[in-house]
């Protein structure tokens, strides 16, 4: 049975790992061969582009981080503890990136979509659904706090960018 690689999630993680630290203009197709220790052969096997592996990362990315969002808004969860405990986990993420690189990074997501969204279309409508998608988790944490009278929020969609828009 032929090995299996792993190189193409090498690369994506390296991608997302440098353009977060870095930016996506200052990050080279070689710089992350060299972080996924894959040749810049593999990086052609898997990928047309340093575009094309940025909208599959980012959804590999999101992907991952999707576990980690569905147990923090679990229904089970009470909705205003939802979103305390959302606001946790950005703080540790956060302070962690801070001790390894020395700065805070921010979202991924919405620094790689200011940076480069609207130059490379791909690019900026995988980050919109990625952000479209996290709106859902506060949309519904906020709809169960007005249902439940913790809050007054009749549009709770209003209220979720309100609150992702200040968060950012």
């Amino acid at each position: 049975m032929p090995r299996q690689s792993d190189a193409e999630e090498r690369l994506m993680n390296a991608a997302m790992d440098l353009i977060w630290e870095h930016s996506y203009g200052s990050t080279s197709v070689d710089a992350i061969c060299e972080k996924a220790g894959a040749k810049k052969g593999s990086f052609y096997h898997f990928f047309e582009s340093k575009s094309e592996l940025a909208v599959k990362a980012l959804e590999a990315d999101w992907q991952r981080k999707k576990v980690r969002m569905d147990e923090i808004f679990s229904a089970s969860v009470p909705p205003l503890e939802r979103l305390r405990s959302y606001f946790e986990h950005v703080y540790e993420g956060q302070t962690k990136a801070y001790g390894e690189c020395g700065a805070v990074l921010g979202c991924p997501y919405c620094t790689l979509g200011c940076e480069i969204g609207t130059q490379d279309r791909a690019i900026g409508d995988q980050v919109h659904k990625i952000l479209a998608r996290n709106a859902t988790y506060f949309e519904s944490a906020i709809r169960d706090a007005h249902a439940q009278g913790l809050i007054s929020a009749p549009d709770a969609q209003a209220k979720a960018q309100m609150l992702i828009a200040f968060f950012q």
